[in-house]
C-alpha cells in the first residue's frame, strides 16, 4: 500500500508488537506525532525531557525483555537523548529510538534545530541510520529492531528527515531481515564446551562468575539448574542481580569494587572461573595482573569482540550464553559436587570472617536498614529500580533479590538522573508489581521533572530518597583519599521535597525514624500515587567493602569491627 514515511512508522512499531512509546514531540517529528494522534494500536507516555523518555524505554526494555522504543526531535530534542543512548549502549539494553531531523534540503546549512545526529550517535549505538527515502523505511524500521533485540542486544537510531516523513512510498512489512555482514553466532562450539566441562571436572576451586549477559539472554533458570547441578558457588556482578535468589546456598554475593570479602576471595583463590554473560568490567576486575592470576578462564559471550578483551579466555565460547548453558547442561553429568566440598568450606570461612554487615545507629536511621526494610516488606512483590551513587551500592548489597530483571540499574555508565524514569518504564512494563527508586538527595533532582509524567499518567512509582545532604559517593572518596576536602560535594540547601512532591500533584512524607518509614511505605503504596519518601540517614556513612580504583581484590577496605547486626 501507498502511505507516508510517517504511517509507515506507525505501522512498522503495530507490526513488531510495540505497545508503548516514550517521547517528547518537536518540528522535525511533528508528522509522525500527528500521526500518532491518529492511531490506536500503542500508547504514547509523554516524559518532561529527552534524556528520561530514552531511560524510561531503558526500564521499560530491561524488565520486560522486549525492545524500548522512545521517540524525540531534532537538534536539543537529539542531544538531550544521547545520555541514554550510551547508557544503553554500555549496558546492552535493546532500544530503538527514532528521532526527526531537519528537510533534507537544510542538511548542511546548520538550519533552525539542525545537529548530526548520526555522527554524534554513531560512538554511542549499535547501529545508526539516517533515512533519505520513504521507500527504505519499512527496511529500516525492521532492521532496527532486529538488530537492537538480536546478539548483544543494544540501541539504534534512526534518523528521519521531516520531508521523508512527508513522502508518499509503498509499505511492505512482510519479508524476513537478512543482513550479510550482522549474523550473530548464538550455538556455542560443542568441542570447546566439552573442553570447558572437562576443565571443570579437574578443578579443585571452580567459581562462576555470573554476568549481565544472563539476563538479556532470559538464561537465569538454566543458569540455576547449572550451578545446582555441579554445587560450584558462584558471585554475581551488580549487572547481574537476580540470576540466583538471594538465599541461595551457593550464591556468595556481589563481587567487585563493592562487593563482599568473601566474593572476592573466592575470585582470588579460585583456579578456575567460569564466566557467563561478563565481560570483565574494572569495577569487577580490579588490577587486572593480580585478578584470578592462579586461574584458567573460561569465557561464555555471544559477543566475540568481549572474549579476551581484558583477560585471556584459556576456553574461549562465542555463543548465546542461554543455548551455550543449556549444551553444558548436557555434559555435566561426570561432574562430582562432592569434589569441591572442601573449597565451599574454605568460601564459608570467607563469610563468616567478613560477613556484609552494617553498623546499627539509634540516633540515625541507617541507608542501608532501609534497603533491607524494604526487602522485608516487599521482597519479590516489588521492582528495584536505582540512580546512581552510594545508595545504588546499597540496594545491590542489601536488597534480597529473588528473579532476573527485579533489578533495574544504570551500570556501565553510571548515569544520576537514571532511576525515576526509568522506573516508570518499568511500571509500565511490569504493572503488577510495585515499581521502587532508590535515589539520593542529589540523583533525583537530574530527572525530577518526571514527577509530572508520573502524576499525568498515573503511573504510581515509590522514590526514596536517602538523603545524606552530601554527593555521598563522592564525598566517601573525598574523605578516604582526599583528606576530607569536601569540594562541591556539599548539599545542605536543599528544596523540601515533600512539598515538590505535592507541587506536582504527587504525595510525600519524611522520615526520620523506622516507625515513620514503615507507615510511609505501607501509605504510599495503598495510596497507589507517585510519591516521595526522604529519609534521613546518616551523613557519613560508607559503602563497605571498597576495593580502592586500581586496585587488587583481596586489599579491601573493610567495615571496622563493632557490635553489628
Amino acid at each position: 500500500m501507498q502511505i507516508t514515511g510517517a504511517q509507515m512508522v506507525i505501522e512498522a512499531f503495530i507490526a513488531e508488537g510495540v505497545d508503548t512509546v516514550f517521547g517528547y514531540p518537536g518540528g522535525a517529528i511533528m508528522n509522525v506525532y500527528d500521526e500518532i494522534y491518529k492511531q490506536d494500536g500503542f500508547q504514547h507516555i509523554l516524559t518532561r525531557h529527552e534524556q528520561a523518555a530514552v531511560h524510561a524505554a531503558e526500564g521499560y526494555a530491561k524488565a520486560s525483555g522486549k525492545v524500548g522504543v522512545a521517540m524525540i526531535t531534532s537538534g536539543p530534542g537529539f542531544t538531550n537523548a544521547v545520555t541514554g543512548l550510551a547508557d544503553a549502549y554500555i549496558d546492552s539494553v535493546p532500544l530503538v529510538v527514532v528521532s526527526g531531523q531537519v528537510p533534507m534540503s537544510l542538511i548542511g546549512t546548520d538550519g533552525f534545530q539542525e545537529i548530526d545526529a548520526i555522527g554524534i550517535s554513531r560512538p554511542c549505538t549499535k547501529h545508526n541510520y539516517l533515512v533519505t527515502d520513504a521507500a527504505d523505511l519499512p527496511r529500516v524500521l525492521k532492521e532496527a529492531f532486529h538488530i537492537a533485540g538480536s546478539g548483544r542486544p543494544g540501541p539504534v537510531h534512526v534518523d528521519i528527515p521531516k520531508d521523508v516523513t512527508a513522502q508518499i512510498a509503498e509499505y511492505n512489512y512482510d519479508f524476513e531481515v537478512e543482513l550479510e555482514t550482522y549474523k550473530p553466532h548464538t550455538k556455542g562450539n560443542p568441542r570447546q564446551i566439552k573442553k570447558a566441562m572437562d576443565a571443570i571436572a579437574k578443578a579443585k576451586r571452580p567459581l562462576f562468575y555470573l554476568g549481565g549477559g544472563i539476563i538479556n539472554s532470559n538464561a537465569a533458570y538454566e543458569v540455576r539448574d547449572l550451578v545446582h547441578k555441579t554445587k560450584i558457588p558462584a558471585v554475581e556482578t551488580f549487572m547481574a542481580r537476580g540470576t540466583l535468589s538471594y538465599d541461595d546456598d551457593l550464591l556468595i554475593s556481589m563481587l567487585g569494587m563493592h562487593g563482599s570479602y568473601a566474593a572476592n576471595m573466592a575470585m582470588s583463590e579460585t583456579d578456575l572461573v567460569i564466566a557467563l554473560g561478563a565481560r570483565f568490567d574494572d569495577r569487577v576486575t580490579g588490577k587486572l595482573s593480580e585478578f584470578a592470576k592462579n586461574a584458567d578462564v573460561i569465557h561464555v559471550d555471544i559477543d566475540p569482540a568481549s572474549i579476551s578483551k581484558l583477560v585471556n579466555a584459556d576456553y574461549p565460547i562465542v555463543g548465546d550464553v542461554k543455548k551455550v548453558v543449556l549444551d553444558m547442561l548436557q555434559h555435566s553429568e561426570h561432574i562430582d559436587p562432592d569434589n569441591y566440598e572442601s573449597w565451599r568450606e574454605t568460601i564459608s570461612n570467607f563469610d563468616e570472617l567478613h560477613p556484609l554487615t552494617f553498623h546499627e545507629d539509634s540516633d540515625r536511621l541507617k541507608p542501608q536498614w532501609v534497603v533491607k526494610r524494604v526487602g522485608e516488606l516487599l521482597g519479590d512483590s516489588a521492582n528495584i529500580s536505582t540512580d546512581v551513587g552510594q545508595h545504588q551500592m546499597w540496594s545491590a548489597q542489601f536488597y534480597p533479590f529473588n528473579r532476573p530483571r527485579q533489578f533495574i540499574s544504570s551500570g556501565g555508565l553510571g548515569t544520576m538522573g537514571f532511576g525515576f524514569p526509568a522506573a516508570i518504564g518499568v511500571k509500565v512494563a511490569t504493572p503488577d508489581k510495585t515499581s521502587i527508586n532508590f535515589t539520593g538527595d542529589g540523583s533525583i533532582l537530574m530527572n525530577v521533572q518526571e514527577l509530572m509524567t508520573a502524576v499525568e499518567r498515573k503511573i504510581p512509582v515509590v522514590n526514596i530518597i536517602l538523603n545524606n545532604n552530601f554527593l555521598g559517593m563522592v564525598r566517601q572518596w573525598q574523605t578516604l583519599f582526599y583528606d576530607k576536602r569536601y569540594s562541591e560535594t556539599d548539599l545542605s540547601v536543599q528544596p523540601d521535597f515533600v512539598k515538590l512532591a505535592e507541587a506536582f500533584g504527587g504525595i510525600g512524607y519524611r522520615v526520620k525514624t523506622k516507625e515513620e518509614f514503615d507507615a510511609a511505605l505501607k501509605d504510599a503504596i495503598e495510596k497507589n500515587v507517585v510519591a516521595f519518601i526522604e529519609v534521613i540517614v546518616e551523613r557519613f556513612e560508607n559503602v563497605m567493602p571498597m576495593v580502592p580504583s586500581g586496585g587488587s581484590l583481596f586489599n579491601m577496605m573493610l567495615l571496622e569491627k563493632k557490635e553489628t547486626k
